[in-house]
């Protein structure tokens, strides 16, 4: 998967393969930089179903869904805490850090194997290895 988008300048930025209803579902969540389009969709879904198809990797009926990862954006790697600093973000921690497991205020960036957030006027640290789930939020 990760060439096929490589080669459209896209990324990956979340995977599911689930059991809904009586069928499985194989969701793709894309980006590139300026976001990605419907065509961008219908394109990368054409080229993945293909492949998935001539490698028969998937034996059984499935359906394919590409977009892209919306408003709530999911930070998953190192790099996606520096793109998007000075963003409204939402972190869950594994444990309790500063006595809080839940966090939600400003990115500030990654250092040093920390991620940091600014909630009112502090400056929260939560190692990397602890963030269970962090989103992008924004408020309308």
């Amino acid at each position: 998967v990760t060439p096929v988008l490589a080669s459209e300048g896209m990324e990956l930025i979340d995977i599911e393969y689930r059991r809904e209803g009586r069928g499985w579902v194989l969701r793709l969540f894309i980006d590139k930089k300026g976001g990605v389009t419907l065509d961008d969709c219908t394109n990368v879904s054409h080229q993945i179903g293909d492949l998935i198809e001539v490698k028969d990797i998937i034996d059984h009926p499935y359906t394919l869904e590409v977009s892209s990862p919306g408003l709530n954006r999911p930070l998953k790697n190192i790099s996606d805490f520096e793109r998007f600093k000075g963003k409204k973000v939402k972190i869950k921690a594994r444990k309790l850090i500063d006595g809080r497991r839940n966090f939600r205020g400003t990115l500030m960036g990654y250092h040093q194997g920390t991620v940091r957030i600014a909630i009112d006027s502090e400056i929260y640290k939560i190692p990397y290895k602890e963030i269970i789930k962090a989103n992008v939020i924004y408020d309308f």
